[in-house]
């Protein structure tokens, strides 16, 4: 999709104080079922790489980003896909919910950007899921946000860092941190694409349009092939209609850029957190499983 930062799109994410009419049929009708289409199985692949970089970007924290990147990763690997997980976050969640300790390690991300002789190939390491491999980070990562600002090309670290590693996958997925700075700059300026894990409540809704400004901003002076993959709604409950409020404002701002796979609240998800597993194979036949494969589906139809 061609990002959209027109004046129609975020007036579209203004909720009415009151539900309005909208309100009224979202109470009597699920809206992320109404758009539930049956998904084509992916082709199979004879070769790997280059890569496809996609950013998961959101500078709200709590929404689903870390979840999403591991989940979705671990289902492009059960198409036949070889995916890259890059952990830009200095709290190192995506680390712990694979099990990497990564506190202990010696070289993290935080030295593939900051050392000329240390690569992503060196510090990357093997994931219990074959064929899904991690960069992991950790607190040291805080420090680079500070050094980059007195490099040359500081915005593209992470895009030279990629070079060494990109035609070995089909996907990589970088988890950024919550907020809009210099390191989610390198992951925007590094990627085909951003996907927006999006909690359906308001608050998380008032967002969008600062990151949508942010991503315009990058495409326009950083990287001009840079898109919206797509809008992921996360925490998706059923029951609530603010919540289907919130769903039914997005797709009327932003279409077919929201992905018709929806991430409903669950338990399995805290679960998969402290077995360090993603949830397709922590627990294969539930729903949240089922979900990241339907999104699988759709990131390779992109």
């Amino acid at each position: 999709m061609a990002i959209r930062g027109d004046v129609a799109a975020r007036q579209a994410l203004a909720l009415p104080a009151d539900g309005g009419e909208m309100g009224a049929a979202a109470s009597r009708l699920d809206p992320a079922r109404a758009r539930q289409r049956k998904l084509p199985e992916p082709p199979p692949v004879t070769e790997h790489g280059p890569a496809r970089v996609i950013a998961m970007c959101n500078q709200k924290g709590g929404v689903g980003k870390t979840t999403s990147t591991i989940n979705l990763g671990a289902a492009l690997v059960e198409y036949g896909r070889r995916v890259l997980l890059v952990d830009l976050d200095p709290q190192g969640a995506l680390s712990v919910g694979l099990g990497v300790p990564a506190q202990q390690l010696e070289r993290t991300v935080y030295n593939a950007l900051m050392e000329h002789r240390t690569t992503l190939a060196d510090v990357r390491v093997a994931t219990d899921v074959p064929g899904l491999d991690l960069v992991p980070s950790n607190i040291d990562l805080s420090a680079a946000e500070v050094q980059l600002v007195s490099e040359v090309a500081r915005e593209q670290t992470l895009l030279r860092a990629l070079d060494s590693v990109r035609d070995e996958y089909d996907y990589i997925l970088i988890d950024c941190q919550p907020s809009l700075g210099l390191l989610t700059v390198n992951a925007l300026t590094a990627a085909h694409g951003v996907m927006i894990p999006l909690e359906c409540e308001f608050f998380s809704l008032r967002g969008v349009a600062l990151l949508v400004d942010t991503i315009d901003k990058v495409k326009e002076r950083l990287n001009p092939e840079l898109e919206i993959s797509g809008i992921l709604a996360t925490m998706y409950d059923t029951r609530t209609v603010h919540c289907r409020e919130v769903f039914s404002r997005v797709v009327e701002a932003f279409g077919d850029t929201v992905f018709q796979t929806v991430i409903q609240r669950t338990v399995r998800f805290p679960e998969t957190t402290v077995a360090g597993q993603p949830i397709t194979t922590w627990a294969p036949t539930s729903s949240g499983a089922a979900a990241y494969r339907d999104l699988a589906k759709e990131v390779i139809a992109l």
